[in-house]
């Protein structure tokens, strides 16, 4: 798609939904070509999940945010494993946060 004179986007590698529709079809077409479970299953979890797909191409929004939050309480967890007190691992969590948060 890149060699079609399109500009790629900021994601997917697609400069639009029009392009996002035909790399879908042309995707559709190669897995009826290459006939495997694998490929279909592919195709499948496209489709079902196409709507999002196409809500990232026009939004660009990702839930990047909401990962690393998951990921730093996960981290705050590791090295909180002292913890007998809930109200305070829930405040280490939250002081934790804040501070990312004004960083």
């Amino acid at each position: 798609m890149e060699g079609q004179g399109t500009t790629p986007g900021p994601c997917c590698g697609t400069g639009s939904l029009e392009d996002a529709v035909e790399a879908k079809k042309v995707l559709e077409e190669l897995v009826k070509a290459a006939a495997r479970p694998e490929t279909n299953r592919l195709y499948r979890t496209v489709c079902t999940w196409w709507k999002e797909i196409e809500e990232l191409i026009i939004t660009g929004a990702t839930t990047g945010k909401v990962e690393a939050n998951n990921t730093a309480i996960k981290n705050i967890k590791r090295t909180a494993r002292g913890y007998r007190n809930a109200v305070n691992y829930k405040s280490v969590i939250l002081l934790r946060s804040a501070v990312r948060t004004a960083a």
